[in-house]
């Protein structure tokens, strides 16, 4: 058996970072080979990377780059928000958003196979979580590339724990760069107010009859305490979403209201001045499913008055072009996972086990 320096243990434990006995055991058991006793370790995390898969990672961070004609974005898991402030933490999650980016890789399964400091990014990976110690999940990736009609951007909470992407597609290419702040303002709106889709087209006829149920009962529930108190009562809607206001139902609707004006004795040249913002009330209290799930729907953070869509519409008027969003992404760290609760007896007894 070749005799094992001690300047070899200390080149492994440099290039794998991991403990200087395992790295003096590998190299005996390799014959001094550096390469093979480097896949030995690998293989030796990988094991140990194996038997943390089954802990729940629900911690970890959000990150994201924006660029002039690209977004890309990332969540990358762990166990606890301790390993999530590491050094080795950090730089795998720099790490990852530069391949996912340089590589112009578009899924989760797409970066797994790009090649990272001589192997796949999946045998990255599974070093970083031997090397740091607990079970690590790159949960989710989204990259965007903004075409010649359209404007990119995107906001990463101070946290780093929600950031969202925002691409708005226009008509001029000269009016990409007015556009980019715009799209970054509608990113934060989305980081803090949570829209879950786009727009009420997402919705499944089944979904809007449930979700309806639960509102309507919600508002009824609030109704009971607040007439209990004495103060005025919320409306209950007809409808709660714009899926539902078919050109029938906004056709009828104004014909109601005129009815409602003349038998109030008012002149009918001034209906037109009137009864559009009554229109405009009435879609605001019979859509809100949209205004609590929808990007667009929702009453813009910046200007409460106004829907993200109105925003856009008055903004294009504006520039004398048309706008709407292309494409939106919203990731918030952990959103969707089940924490596992154990208590701390149990943990110490599945570590040894």
């Amino acid at each position: 058996m070749s005799q094992i320096s001690a300047a070899q243990v200390k080149q492994l434990r440099e290039m794998t970072d991991a403990p200087m006995m395992d790295c003096k055991k590998a190299l005996v058991e390799c014959g001094g080979d550096l390469d093979k006793a480097i896949e030995h370790l690998r293989q030796k995390g990988l094991s140990k990377a194996v038997k943390k898969a089954d802990r729940v990672a629900s911690e970890g961070v959000i990150a994201l780059e924006v660029d002039a004609q690209q977004a890309t974005m990332l969540e990358i898991n762990s166990e606890t928000d301790f390993v999530a402030k590491n050094d080795h933490f950090k730089a795998l999650v720099s790490k990852s958003l530069e391949v996912a980016k340089t590589q112009g890789v578009e899924s989760v399964e797409a970066l797994y196979q790009a090649p990272v400091e001589g192997q796949t990014y999946e045998a990255y990976l599974h070093s970083a979580i031997a090397k740091i110690g607990e079970n690590i999940v790159l949960r989710r990736l989204a990259q965007l590339k903004a075409g010649g009609h359209e404007a990119l951007n995107g906001y990463l909470h101070a946290n780093h724990r929600v950031g969202a992407i925002v691409k708005i597609a226009h008509t001029n290419p000269a009016h990409a760069h007015k556009l980019k702040e715009l799209a970054r303002q509608i990113a934060m709106h989305a980081a803090a107010m949570k829209p879950v889709v786009l727009d009420y087209h997402a919705f499944s006829p089944e979904f809007i009859a449930q979700e309806k149920l639960a509102l309507v009962a919600e508002l009824e529930k609030e109704n009971e305490e607040l007439k209990r108190l004495g103060k005025p009562l919320k409306h209950i809607p007809t409808y709660v979403s714009r899926v539902e206001l078919t050109p029938a139902v906004l056709q009828a609707q104004e014909e109601a209201y005129k009815q409602e004006l003349k038998e109030q004795g008012k002149p009918e040249k001034i209906f037109d001045k009137i009864i559009p913002g009554k229109m405009e009330r009435f879609i605001a209290d019979n859509t809100l499913l949209d205004q609590r799930l929808t990007l667009l729907g929702q009453f813009f953070v910046m200007d409460d008055k106004k829907t993200i869509a109105q925003v856009l519409e008055e903004r294009g008027a504006e520039l004398e072009d048309t706008l709407s969003i292309s494409a939106y992404v919203r990731f918030e760290v952990g959103e969707g996972i089940e924490k596992k609760q154990e208590d701390f007896a149990a943990e110490v007894a599945a570590q040894i086990s």
